[in-house]
């Protein structure tokens, strides 16, 4: 940038889609075979189409990862679906840097941010479009779409956060997300 350069961001959000564009934007789809142990009727899953799109994640990140100070942005869109009384929902994660908070707000569809501390407490928060959610240190998060349309989630974290995939890959949730009489139920 130059000296008293008006310029535009390099980087859009269209608020109607929340899909974002420019060059800059990293772009990760999951496909149900790409989450292998992630959920519990293992008969189920292996019978469904693998290729199946469960999530897309776009991220803007305007700074080099481990930058302190910095911020990203990112757009999660889960699908509708189910495997056996599982909603889609993406992996999970703990921050890498554990005391690293982050923010999820709801732009469309309906599901759940299932969440889970340090001493494997698990409860979730209602998803919907207007709804805000603050995710503190040390809390595992992942969203679930409980509806028949896409969930579209905003989210905001640190740049030196981190992601530590591992450990839920390793001991997952202490609670799952299940369909009972027609109405989302964690046990």
């Amino acid at each position: 940038m130059k000296h008293l350069e008006i310029c535009k961001s390099p980087v859009e959000l269209n608020l109607k889609n929340y899909h974002l564009a420019g060059e800059l934007i990293i772009h990760q789809i999951r496909k149900l075979k790409d989450l292998k142990g992630i959920f519990q009727d293992q008969e189920v899953f292996d019978h469904t189409d693998q290729e199946e799109l469960v999530y897309t994640v776009q991220s803007w990140l305007p700074v080099a990862d481990g930058t302190p100070g910095g911020l990203y942005f990112g757009v999660s869109t889960i699908y509708p679906g189910k495997v056996g009384k599982e909603y889609f929902m993406t992996k999970g994660h703990f921050h890498s840097l554990g005391d690293r908070a982050e923010f999820y707000w709801g732009v469309q569809g309906k599901g759940m941010l299932i969440l889970m501390d340090r001493d494997r407490k698990t409860w979730a928060e209602e998803v919907y479009p207007g709804s805000l959610h603050y995710i503190g240190g040390e809390i595992a998060h992942r969203l679930a779409n409980t509806g028949d349309e896409k969930l579209i989630v905003g989210a905001c974290w640190p740049s030196d956060a981190g992601h530590n995939y591992d450990e839920i890959a390793v001991n997952g949730f202490s609670a799952r997300l299940v369909e009972v009489r027609g109405k989302p139920k964690l046990v």
